[in-house]
């Protein structure tokens, strides 16, 4: 299984009042996200399903990456994949779909790091993972401890972003 992960997009700052998770995507997040959603899809991108955070800003980065890459099928939203969820959670999560071939998940730091290392079986693996980046990791069973392979980190600034 191809497994995506792709950090929501640059969101607009906290303001008071509003909860952290209603915060949407700016218009400069939103066209980043789009470029770097073109080059993967000219590298052959293709999931056929799609996972996010039910956070607004990874929501609407869900919904650019379904409409970039021709994907049809509507998000699964799951409290698993917010920012301070616990890996072995999401990953139960994601093997919901280990029938499907390639999966993205819009999610959010720290899980996103936390959940590269989960999936390539290792306890701690310092990564900076920047807005709007998009991972690569194939994992060839979904038991309950996957043994990925990362195959590759597509950041905005690599997309020309």
């Amino acid at each position: 299984m191809e497994i995506y992960l792709m950090r929501h997009g640059i969101a607009e700052d906290p303001v008071p009042g509003m909860r952290d998770a209603e915060r949407p995507l700016t218009g400069e997040g939103k066209k980043k996200l789009r470029e770097v959603l073109q080059a993967a899809k000219r590298a052959g991108v293709r999931p056929s399903a799609i996972l996010s955070s039910p956070y607004r800003r990874a929501r609407e980065t869900a919904a650019i990456a379904a409409e970039v890459l021709s994907l049809q099928a509507e998000p699964f939203l799951s409290q698993h994949l917010t920012p301070m969820a616990e890996p072995n959670k999401g990953w139960e999560e994601i093997r919901l779909f280990s029938s499907e071939p390639a999966v993205l998940i819009t999610t959010h730091e720290p899980f996103t790091g936390l959940m590269v290392a989960f999936l390539l079986g290792v306890a701690h693996l310092p990564i900076d993972v920047k807005k709007g980046s998009l991972i690569r990791i194939d994992v060839e069973t979904a038991g309950p401890h996957p043994r990925g392979v990362l195959k590759w980190i597509l950041t905005p600034r690599l997309a020309g972003v």
